[in-house]
C-alpha cells in the first residue's frame, strides 16, 4: 500500500516536479488527477480538517478568479469546502495526504522534509 496519496494536475509543472522527486527517492505514492479522478466532499472536509481550509484554498487559481464575486466573499470553513469540492482545481496543488490527519499542502522545504 503507497505510504502516500498525492493529488494535484497532470499538466501542473510543481507535481511534475513533486513525482520526479518522490520517484528519485523511492518514496511510495499513489497520484490522483484532481480534475479527472476528483474529489469528495467528505475528502475535502477531511483535508480541511488536518490542514485548514485557508492554506487549501488557491486564490491565485483562473478557476478562483472566474467564479462570480458572490461566491468569493463571506467564506466559511463551510462554503470554501463545498467550493473546492465542486471546482478541484481551487485545491492548492500539491495535496499530500498520508491518512486521514497527515496532509499537506504545497511543495515547501518542511513538506519535503516530512515526505522524503
Amino acid at each position: 500500500m503507497p505510504a502516500f496519496e498525492v493529488y494535484g494536475l497532470k499538466s501542473c509543472y510543481t507535481c511534475k516536479r513533486v513525482r520526479k522527486e518522490l520517484d528519485a527517492a523511492e518514496v511510495p505514492y499513489t497520484f490522483h488527477d484532481l480534475r479527472d479522478d476528483g474529489v469528495t466532499m467528505a475528502q475535502v472536509a477531511g483535508w480541511a480538517k488536518s490542514a485548514g481550509w485557508e492554506a487549501m484554498l488557491n486564490r491565485s487559481s483562473t478557476t478562483w478568479r472566474a467564479l462570480p464575486g458572490a461566491q468569493r466573499t463571506g467564506l466559511t470553513e463551510t462554503k470554501a469546502v463545498a467550493l473546492m469540492a465542486a471546482n478541484p482545481a481551487l485545491i492548492k496543488r500539491p495535496l499530500i495526504a498520508k491518512g486521514p490527519t497527515e496532509v499537506y499542502v504545497g511543495w515547501t522545504d518542511a513538506v519535503k522534509a516530512k515526505v522524503l
